[in-house]
């Protein structure tokens, strides 16, 4: 056992050596070739914990983000998935697959289309070749499902595992490609109908590169993600995953078959703390949820079933008057005789189910207030009663502009 380990290290700091090469100008051919003199086939764990690893040591996350294609093409071929665990029909990664298949064969479609616009010396079908790409591209914009299932469901339960720098190098590798796509599509609307020569630079310059980032996610995806993630996650957060997915979307693939794990609920296994709030969401501390419900930029007061106040938010800066002995009283008595017959029409209203929103704005003060009514269901759709949001949008409605940069405004500073 021991020689076993010993071997093994040998081999992730061989590999360890070989990126470090990269990172200090080596070709990737002649680190390629070292790889398979050396080691032969490189486990794909090893490629993860060589990562990790030098992340540990003190290399940036962005270093190696900048060299990753460089990493990829010296180790393609080189990583050895054998030892991968098949994936079940319904099955997170069997989806993500999938998906990459569809994502494939668009990608195919597009580069036999740059074969075509760069050989022609006709403008005569550049129109229909516009069309076409931009059909292509449009398709390979659901691509933003796929990576976000991976950053906001996969990548979580990675980092509950101590995997946290593939995840950060490969979200990096996310917005590389999206900020290729985006000029992808801004410039194949920006090309004239009678420019040829435009659209061939374009192809050349812009699309073949965001192609290629999404082929070369492809693979990191395929030959390293994936197999660690199977190795890693429990079948319990697969199905936690598979939950979830919906909320996201799915990517140019409508997964119909089922999967659940054998002995596994419905209910994800999870710890019960009772000094907490359990939500489906998440949970939070009692402190914690009275700070956020008084720190939110507006006001808020529940209103139940049966017409009686129960809770409002204790901001710094209320916009209308409350205090405790409001809580318990019935709302119609909250409110001026005059305007009780509002507050009566909007229940019933809401009651009854004919509507779910009411808003007013009014000027109090030389302050422009905002105040919405909002009706409250459960699943079953029963009314559970009213909850009533006021805003002071006086300062909001007088942004102009952008401000990308970070800038704390102090209260009371002078502009």
């Amino acid at each position: 056992m021991s020689e076993l380990i010993h071997q093994a290290r040998k081999q992730k700091d061989l590999l360890k050596h070989m990126i470090l090469q990269l990172h200090q100008g080596s070709a990737p051919g002649q680190v390629k070739k070292q790889l398979a003199q050396l080691m032969g086939k490189v486990p794909y764990e090893y490629v993860v914990e060589v990562e990790q690893e030098l992340i540990a040591e003190g290399m940036p996350a962005a270093e190696i983000l900048e060299l990753c294609d460089v990493h990829v093409a010296a180790m393609e071929g080189q990583i050895d998935t054998s030892g991968e665990q098949p994936t079940p029909a319904g099955h997170p990664v069997h989806t993500f697959k999938q998906e990459n298949k569809a994502l494939s064969w668009v990608i195919s479609d597009i580069e036999k289309l740059y074969e075509i616009v760069l050989a022609t010396n006709s403008s005569d079908e550049l129109a229909d070749f516009l069309f076409k790409l931009r059909t292509q591209f449009n398709s390979l914009a659901d691509v933003e499902k796929h990576y976000r299932r991976k950053e906001n469901l996969l990548f979580p339960f990675l980092e509950e595992h101590g995997i946290t720098g593939p995840p950060t190098v490969m979200w990096g590798k996310h917005d590389e490609a999206r900020k290729l796509l985006k000029a992808a599509h801004e410039g194949l609307r920006k090309v004239s109908l009678n420019n040829l020569t435009g659209l061939k630079s374009v192809v050349k310059l812009i699309l073949k590169p965001a192609t290629q980032s999404v082929k070369d996610m492809i693979y990191k995806e395929e030959e390293i993600l994936f197999p660690m993630s199977m190795d890693t996650l429990s079948d319990q957060q697969w199905y936690q995953v598979l939950q979830q997915s919906p909320e996201i979307g799915f990517c140019l693939f409508d997964p119909e078959d089922g999967w659940q794990p054998a002995g596994q609920s419905d209910e994800p296994e999870t710890e019960v703390d009772i000094n907490k709030v359990h939500l489906p969401s998440g949970s939070l501390a009692v402190p914690e949820l009275l700070a956020i419900l008084n720190n939110i930029p507006f006001d808020i007061t529940f209103v139940d079933k049966d017409d009686t106040v129960r809770y409002f938010s204790q901001g710094q800066e209320r916009i209308f008057e409350r205090n405790r002995a409001v809580i318990g009283r019935k709302v119609q008595l909250c409110h001026p005789p005059k305007s009780v017959h509002i507050v009566e029409q909007i229940l019933a209203d809401f009651k009854a189910g004919r509507e779910t929103h009411a808003q007013f704005w009014i000027t109090l003060g030389g302050r422009f207030l905002c105040i919405e009514y909002f009706a409250l269901q459960d699943d079953n759709n029963e009314y559970l009663g009213v909850l009533e949001v006021s805003q002071d949008l006086t300062e909001k409605r007088a942004l102009e502009g952008e401000q990308r940069l970070l800038n704390y405004v102090k209260e009371g500073a002078e502009e």
